[in-house]
């Protein structure tokens, strides 16, 4: 079968496709079937020169330009994103796997989402003004310069999207490095940046393996690097960027809790649990993993939960019925299926599922596991695939104290009819982003990001200009200048 999948070249520099075929050869699996629906070249020494002269020659005019510029741009390519998303979410569910019913709602979507809000928060980034007495202070606000986005492979299109808006927005250039994993789409998100007016250079994507994204981290030409992936990778990018001094943004893993309370909507607990765990086959760096119900409930939950996992549909990912696609890659499957193994070795009971499907590509069941105990790996590692930990508490103060025994804290969440509850467990959660009867919600207009291990800075909303942008004070004297001597 052929697939339309194969990129014009494997680059987008200074707003052409560039290839160079002496780098490393990078297969594109479809992971439906295991079969290679594609071929990019990680990015040679000679492509990333490229590409970072390209955003630092582009940097300088794009900056000139007024906000309302660069929004009207940034809002022209949110539209044409939107216009697109059928091809882009078919391209998606081919680079990832997802379900097309998944990538038609959320992937181009919330790209375009990400594109328009910052396109209309571009007019609206200026300084202040600080009167004291005849003297005076003016702030201005400007942009940081090059900036470095390394993208993780579960949601390519959105990150791209994410990383970039913001950035343009504040008249910074953008060199976008996407994962190994999915090449593809991101180079139509700089192609269609470009055709709504960006100048040539203001957004660059190359591919590459690890030692390419440490190229574009360690370049002096790079003022800021925002990484979206594991937690070991992270501190490796984070300590290679303090080097230079650069700005950094960290959105890491996690091993999030849930809660669930006696007194929750069942069947919103279970919804919330299925999203948590289960939408992208599990690979969300914001699941509810560790899923804490209340013992008086927990019979009713998994009888609940598990009728519901039999309606999933698994099956061809680019059939709109599908609902329950297969794993990126056949190393992501084989760590969960080592973690799956680890679980029932450790005594958890297995609910449901824990098997690979019998058919092409790299598809397990959707796996529950009951009877879990704070100290077993399943709670304590992030697992990144269909997997959830069911853990039996009874009251709120000894289960928040579990919920916040981890090194992360990206998400959590909690279900509960009392709302005074729902908002103390939220309060007391050791995490960046929290839910209250629902879970994994992430509208551009809310800051979205992780503590402790879990990362550094925040994306979407007015919090993300923080970090793509930089305040200089201007103090002005009216009077004579009087000094010592």
């Amino acid at each position: 079968m052929t697939y339309p999948t194969q990129p014009t070249a494997s680059h987008f520099i200074a707003g052409e496709y560039v290839e160079d075929t002496e780098g490393t050869p990078i297969d594109v699996i479809y992971p439906a079937t295991g079969e290679v629906i594609g071929r990019v070249h990680s990015a040679t020494p000679a492509i990333i020169d490229r590409a970072l002269n390209a955003a630092r020659t582009a940097q300088a005019e794009w900056a000139a330009m007024t906000g309302t510029e660069r929004g009207r741009i940034l809002r022209r390519a949110a539209d044409i994103m939107r216009a697109r998303n059928h091809d882009l979410s078919v391209l998606e569910t081919y680079d990832t796997g997802k379900p097309y019913q998944e990538t038609s709602v959320v992937d181009a979507t919330s790209g375009a989402d990400a594109l328009e809000y910052f396109g209309g928060m571009a007019a609206t980034l200026t300084g202040a003004h600080i009167q004291l007495g005849e003297d005076w202070v003016y702030t201005r606000r400007e942009p940081l310069g090059v900036c470095v986005g390394i993208g993780a492979w579960n949601y390519p299109t959105q990150i791209a999207s994410w990383k970039g808006a913001p950035a343009l927005a504040c008249g910074n250039t953008m060199v976008f490095k996407p994962s190994e994993t999915t090449p593809l789409c991101a180079l139509k998100v700089a192609e269609i940046l470009h055709e709504a007016g960006a100048p040539a250079g203001v957004y660059n994507v190359v591919q590459g393996l690890g030692d390419v994204g440490a190229a574009l981290v360690g370049d002096a030409r790079v003022d800021k690097v925002s990484l979206t992936g594991s937690v070991p990778t992270g501190r490796k990018v984070y300590a290679a960027a303090a080097e230079g001094m650069k700005h950094v943004t960290m959105e890491l893993g996690g091993k999030s809790p849930l809660i669930i309370f006696d007194d929750a909507d069942v069947e919103n607990a279970v919804s919330g649990a299925i999203l948590g765990n289960f939408y992208s086959s599990g690979q969300v760096c914001s699941n509810g993993t560790r899923v804490f119900v209340h013992k008086a409930i927990k019979d009713a939950f998994l009888a609940r939960l598990t009728e519901r996992l039999r309606a999933a549909v698994i099956g061809d990912p680019q059939d709109p019925e599908t609902s329950f696609g297969p794993m990126v890659s056949a190393r992501q499957m084989e760590i969960v299926q080592g973690y799956i193994a680890k679980g029932q070795e450790e005594g958890a009971q297995l609910v449901c599922g824990g098997n690979r499907l019998d058919r092409d590509g790299f598809f397990l069941e959707p796996t529950v596991f009951a009877g879990v105990t704070d100290d077993m790996t399943i709670a304590r590692e992030e697992i990144f695939g269909p997997v959830m930990a069911v853990l039996d508490f009874e009251t709120e103060e000894d289960v928040l104290a579990r919920a916040n025994d981890t090194q992360f804290g990206l998400a959590a969440g909690v279900f509960t009819r009392d709302l005074a509850r729902a908002h103390r467990v939220a309060a007391g959660f050791e995490a960046g982003t929290c839910y209250i009867n629902t879970y994994n919600d992430a509208p551009v207009e809310a800051p979205f990001g992780g503590v402790k291990a879990s990362g550094v800075g925040r994306e979407n909303s007015s919090a993300a200009i923080e970090h793509y942008s930089q305040v200089k004070s201007v103090y002005v004297r009216m009077g004579d200048l009087e000094a010592p001597f």
